[in-house]
């Protein structure tokens, strides 16, 4: 029997017998199992395709099991015999399925066929493509200018298709891309940029089996990207120190059992991942780092006292940096007391953890969304940044930097074009070799289109793939901004809540999968490219039969609207979607670093792109590696909570079987939650304060201070190991209390990591 909801037990260690049952309840509930299983023995190898989930690298001699039990959900997921045909669009309203959950919605399978909103009766009905597609260039073409439309991408488009959309968009007229890199790991760009020059981590997926030590910070391997969980397990068995610093303590980071391991499997045993495990505050981690460095100058200052060597890299640091005396007078300047205060840790703590960081030889910072989501995240990745330059571990086997990215190919989009602020020699490139005159004002992100067509000034919204209106912030805002549109169009796989928000023209294009075999007109089988975390660029081949004769691959989709909109005198959109060999022509032609595309990318694992920092060469604004010398914050979330009654600090995340706004099912089996997702963690001590019950209904209000009332309703409480103050839940659920006029500093990601509530019992708010 299923554990009830509000127990705070959970399984002994991740993976194991639990993982292996999980990926056969989604098998046989995808009612395919048999391809489901098959397409399992692709993924991920040279000749099959990249797993629709995370970004996370495939090793160089994998075997015939590179999945995990995510990458089984979102392949069963994806291979579902399930259907959501026109007759179901007939039997259901618009208004009716806004009421069903995002679970319902996408349970019901696969979208068939291309279809158009009629208003009138309130219903999705069937359309040709050629129709689908006049509408929409005419629409496009009807509005005053291009910057009246936004193009949003999902990480899940291959490097082909987010190449032709960006071409597409930029033929047309704007630089409006918001992306889903926007919610996620802006910051990570952004601060790596400034620091060294690259928008992405150093690191090899070799480089785990080669460190001494690896930090591991604000992400949870073991629900998000579970395959990283074998890389650390196996890094600890080499003797690494694995540290995390994550303020929930989640089993996958502190024991896991290798599915593939017979022996393990027989005995029931596990292996450790955390040698230190650190729960710091939600937004403590630039604290936490602070005191390490803090530490670290301390154990400097001491050693050159005693007449022993410096424990700084100082070669590395005269050759290869710059700022790092201003850095030290900004450590210098802090004190122990506003360290501590903010990161929610102790001394002895943080010190702890510097020890761990000074004896090792080859360290690997890594991080997630956890650091990303809040106010001063930039700041927050240059201070870890930071320090790593102090010892230069950065370009150097075992040691680097490593954001870990959500999506299968956010990363890869970026590379390629998706882009609201576009380099010059970019745009340069394409208009040599396009020949039309390419945008150059900045366009929107997700935050300015949103903006935008609250306002009015943008009237058409392009969506490829994803779902806008549930992953972004203030969802009842984000409705009300898509449904004022002119137009709206989706390209998408299954039914979600976004195509249930449809402007005055509305259009729900169906696409094949990544799983699937994608023919051109000749029967020709093509691949597209994905890139990974690693900057590793790899094929992807479907193998299985499309869910229906009439799905188009996204760039079929692209290049048909493309045509009707800008036409196809200087680029021939038919001929590119016909032969993707053509378009990766076009990328090698204007992008840096993809020379021989087409022959390397069919090399087994593909090809690594340069990464010029992990040369130690930094592209900076001084030619150096670049320390920063931010203050602490004024105040963190978490500060401000403190000085106020029932005020907490609320993060939201994923729950086990959920993959993004994805939600594969109702249990979160480490967690001990099963059957409900509308549940809200809370330390225990802080439910005994509240005099509230484990299991109690509560609504949860938000605090931030713009005038508008956010509330989320009929949560229920579940005790956890987190620090005292903290809330965690689920989005997209609790999206609804995600403020967007809270956000990073210079990313404009939302502050889905700190975001102040109060709690309230149903009771009281039903009688008020």
């Amino acid at each position: 029997m299923d554990q009830p909801v509000g127990s705070p037990k959970r399984s002994s260690a991740a993976g194991g017998w639990g993982a292996l049952k999980s990926c056969g309840k989604h098998l046989l509930g995808s009612r395919a199992p048999l391809s489901g299983a098959r397409a399992l023995m692709k993924a991920n190898q040279p000749d099959g395709f990249d797993c629709p989930g995370c970004a996370w690298g495939d090793p160089e001699h994998g075997s015939s099991f590179e999945f995990c039990e995510n990458g089984v959900k979102a392949v069963s997921w994806e291979a579902t015999d399930k259907r959501t045909p026109p007759a179901f669009f007939a039997r259901h309203t618009v208004a009716e399925l806004r009421g069903w959950s995002d679970y319902a919605l996408e349970g019901e399978g696969r979208l068939t066929h291309p279809m158009r909103y009629d208003a009138e009766s309130d219903r999705y009905l069937p359309v040709t493509w050629e129709a689908a597609f006049s509408e929409i260039g005419a629409s496009l073409r009807a509005l005053d200018h291009p910057d009246q439309a936004e193009f949003y991408t999902s990480g899940r488009a291959s490097n082909e298709a987010a190449y032709l959309y960006q071409l597409f968009a930029r033929a047309y007229g704007t630089n409006n891309f918001p992306d889903c890199s926007n919610m996620c790991h802006e910051a990570s760009g952004i601060a790596l940029t400034q620091a060294i020059g690259i928008g992405k981590g150093t690191v090899l997926l070799e480089d785990f089996e080669k460190a001494d030590a690896i930090f591991v910070v604000g992400q949870n391997p073991g629900t998000n990207h579970p395959r990283m969980l074998g890389d650390l397990r196996r890094a600890a068995e080499h003797g690494a120190k694995v540290v995390v610093f994550n303020p929930v303590r989640e089993r996958g980071l502190e024991r896991f059992a290798d599915p593939q391991n017979t022996v393990e499997m027989l005995r029931g045993t596990s292996r450790p991942i955390a040698s230190h495990y650190f729960q710091p505050r939600l937004g403590g981690d630039m604290a936490a780092f602070r005191g390490i460095a803090k530490a670290v100058f301390a154990a400097d200052d001491a050693a050159l006292a005693a007449g022993r060597p410096s424990v700084l890299d100082h070669a590395f640091l005269d050759r290869h940096t710059a700022g790092v005396a201003a850095y030290r007078a900004a450590v210098a300047a802090t004190a122990w007391e506003a360290i501590t205060d903010q990161s929610g840790l102790t001394r002895a703590e943080i010190e702890t953890a510097a020890q761990v960081y000074l004896e090792a030889d080859k360290v690997i910072c890594t991080w997630a969304m956890g650091v990303t989501q809040h106010r001063h995240s930039v700041a927050t990745i240059r201070e870890m940044t930071n320090l790593m330059l102090l010892r230069g571990h950065i370009g150097r086997p075992g040691a680097g930097l490593c954001p870990v990215r959500g999506h299968s190919n956010v990363q890869g989009d970026r590379t390629v074009g998706i882009n609201e602020k576009p380099p010059s020699a970019f745009l340069d490139a394409l208009e040599r070799t396009f020949g039309f005159a390419a945008p150059r004002r900045h366009g929107h992100n997700v935050l300015g289109a949103i903006g935008a067509m609250l306002d009015g000034s943008a009237k058409a919204f392009i969506g490829l793939g994803g779902n806008f209106a549930r992953a972004t912030p203030d969802t009842a805002l984000v409705a009300k901004a898509l449904a004022g549109c002119r137009l709206t169009v989706h390209v998408a796989t299954k039914l979600n809540h976004s195509h249930l928000v449809p402007g005055q023209v509305a259009y729900l294009l169906p696409c094949l999968g990544r799983t699937e075999i994608d023919r051109n007109g000749a029967g020709k089988t093509q691949i597209v490219t994905v890139e990974d975390s690693m900057s590793m660029v790899h094929g992807s081949g479907g193998i299985n039969k499309p869910a229906s004769k009439e799905l188009r691959s996204e760039i079929a989709i692209i290049a048909g609207m493309a045509a009707a909109t800008v036409g196809s005198g200087r680029i021939d959109w038919a001929a590119l979607s016909d032969d993707y060999d053509r378009i990766r022509d076009l990328i090698e032609r204007t992008i840096p670093g993809f020379a021989g595309y087409n022959v390397r990318v069919r090399r087994p694992r593909g090809f690594m792109l340069r990464n010029l920092a992990a040369e130690r060469v930094f592209e900076t604004d001084t030619g150096l590696a670049n320390f920063s010398a931010d203050a602490l914050p004024e105040a963190t979330e978490h500060q401000i909570a403190k000085s106020q009654t029932n005020t907490f600090v609320l993060q939201t995340f994923r729950s086990h079987d959920q993959y993004n706004t994805t939600i594969y099912g109702l249990d979160d089996r480490y967690r001990g939650v099963y059957g409900e997702r509308r549940v809200l963690f809370a330390h225990p001590d802080d439910l005994a304060v509240l005099r509230a019950r484990c299991g109690e209904r509560v609504d949860i209000h938000g605090l931030h201070d713009d005038g508008t009332v956010r509330v989320a309703e009929d949560f229920r409480l579940v005790p956890f190991d987190m620090p005292r103050g903290s809330l965690a839940g689920y989005y997209p659920e609790l999206n609804v209390l995600v403020p967007l006029s809270s956000f990073g500093a210079q990313s404009d990601t939302p502050t889905s990591k700190s975001v102040l509530v109060a709690i309230r019992p149903r009771a009281v708010a039903a009688a008020a």
